[in-house]
């Protein structure tokens, strides 16, 4: 008995396979079409695009291990959070999804919150433009005859599950996240969809992301040889699929991610939400548990934009980064690139370098980066300490992690050991194909979401932590003197 992760990135798709114990069998990826941006802030992509590289990861997990995906029983999903999805009549797309780095609907979050008061109290969250509810606001407004055509909007992993399954489910992770969801009661709130026109029967039904959704088609099941029937799980939006993949399930434990956005996530025991510091309050992929996320939209990707405009790859100038590496530099970045989440949730906010001079190299630029990512994510870890949620253990996961430098630049300003788990890239897939095992075993999730095997753990480095202290100062300050020189 084989149990598959889908983990549904917006750059591709990565599919795992696990044994009862947990261990990975084997793995594959394909890439997706790259999201375009037709207008700056905004972030969109083609469904298909998913549904393709689904079909492609999983065909070359059949190529490879045709004995062991033979023998999946139960299959989780996770995907990129907030997508609006929006299907017509026959479940057809109606048009590109909207994105979560999609910042379009800045105004209807005001517009939201106007219109229903209770707003914040009833979502847990305050109005983003990344939440889904606000894009549909967007489109209410500025494309009228998609909105009156919209019979379903799901969320990206929704709708690979809906090709899998010819079911519309989602879990309640990934819900929490629509801005239409009553985080507390993990229902459907009638009274935020009615903000976005909307009702429950334009929504999927709901799960919990370690409780059977549906089961896989038949031909599904004939195309990768599969010898019976095949369940597929709730699973989890990507965040709290990486926490079930590095086993932080329980109050306090947590994990930094640097991906193409950047995550400090907490599990809760209770719902708490802190909309004041725009910390994202949501439900937890196992049963009656909750999580916090202080969330940044341009972590990885502020290192993939100094590379574009530099022509130098993210591995060589964080390489150049270290190699130089002596302390906090003069230069500081803010990397609003996208606009920011947390703290500020401010869709209009913009990057910028401050401290340039004639000697400054693509090295400074490289570690100025890092270091605006890292202090952006101190950021988070102030206002969760400010909810009075404090983190007993974190794990790194996300691409940026295989830099030592920045994980060294992490626990020093978050003044707390990191560790480094093993096949961290997997975090995602391996948190799926676990909610997957759940699903088709009973298994109790709190058994089978374990913390993986370390690799090594990164202690802060006390000799530098006045210096980054003070930089950290400055970082804050930079900020509000920018916006009030742009207002």
């Amino acid at each position: 008995m084989t149990f598959l992760g889908i983990d549904i990135g917006t750059s591709g798709v990565k599919a795992l396979l696990i044994d009862a114990a947990g261990k990975a069998l084997g793995e594959a990826s394909a890439p997706a079409v790259e999201p375009v941006r037709p207008h700056p802030g905004w972030s969109e992509q083609n469904p298909t695009d998913w549904w393709t590289a689904t079909l492609g990861a999983i065909d070359k997990l059949k190529a490879s291990h045709p004995k062991e995906l033979a023998a999946v029983r139960g299959i989780g999903l996770s995907g990129h959070m907030h997508g609006a999805t929006l299907l017509g009549e026959n479940d057809a797309v109606l048009r590109p999804c909207i994105l979560w780095n999609d910042g379009r609907s800045a105004a209807e979050c005001g517009e939201m919150e106007a219109a229903l008061p209770t707003l914040r109290q009833l979502a847990g969250n305050i109005a983003m433009p990344g939440f889904t509810a606000p894009k549909i606001a967007w489109v209410r407004k500025h494309e009228p005859d998609i909105y009156r055509q919209i019979r379903k909007v799901l969320l990206p992993k929704a709708y690979v599950r809906l090709l899998l399954t010819g079911e519309h489910v989602e879990d309640m992770s990934d819900a929490a996240g629509t801005l239409w969801l009553d985080v507390a009661k993990r229902d459907w709130s009638d009274e935020l969809l009615g903000v976005t026109g909307l009702t429950r029967d334009h929504m999927p039904s709901l799960v919990e992301g370690s409780a059977v959704s549906a089961q896989l088609k038949d031909e599904y099941v004939s195309r990768w040889g599969m010898s019976g029937p095949v369940v597929v799980a709730g699973g989890a939006g990507d965040n709290a699929a990486a926490a079930c993949g590095i086993g932080a399930i329980r109050p306090g434990e947590g994990f930094v991610s640097l991906g193409t956005s950047g995550v400090l996530f907490v599990s809760n025991e209770k719902f708490s939400p802190n909309t004041e510091g725009a910390v994202h309050a949501f439900c937890h992929a196992i049963p009656d548990t909750w999580h916090q996320m202080g969330v940044i939209l341009s972590a990885t990707d502020s290192l993939n934009w100094l590379s574009r405009i530099t022509g130098k790859k993210q591995a060589e100038l964080s390489g150049e980064a270290e190699a130089q590496f002596k302390g906090p530099g003069e230069a500081i970045f803010l990397p609003y690139l996208s606009g920011e989440r947390t703290p500020h949730n401010n869709a209009g906010a913009r990057g910028s370098f401050t401290g340039l001079s004639q000697s400054t190299d693509t090295a400074q630029l490289a570690q100025a980066v890092m270091e605006g990512v890292t202090f952006a994510m101190r950021d988070c870890q102030r206002v969760l300490a400010d909810a009075g949620t404090s983190i007993n253990r974190l794990l790194a996961v996300g691409g940026g992690s295989k830099s030592a430098l920045w994980l060294k630049m992490l626990a020093t300003n978050l003044d707390m050991e990191i560790a480094l788990p093993e096949d961290g890239d997997f975090g995602g897939a391996l948190g799926a194909a676990r909610l997957g095992l759940c699903a088709a075993t009973g298994a109790n999730p709190a058994d089978v979401m374990s913390m993986p095997p370390i690799k090594t753990t990164i202690a802060p480095d006390k000799t530098l932590s006045g210096a980054y202290s003070d930089q950290y100062a400055r970082y804050r300050a930079l900020y509000p003197a920018i916006e009030e020189a742009r207002s």
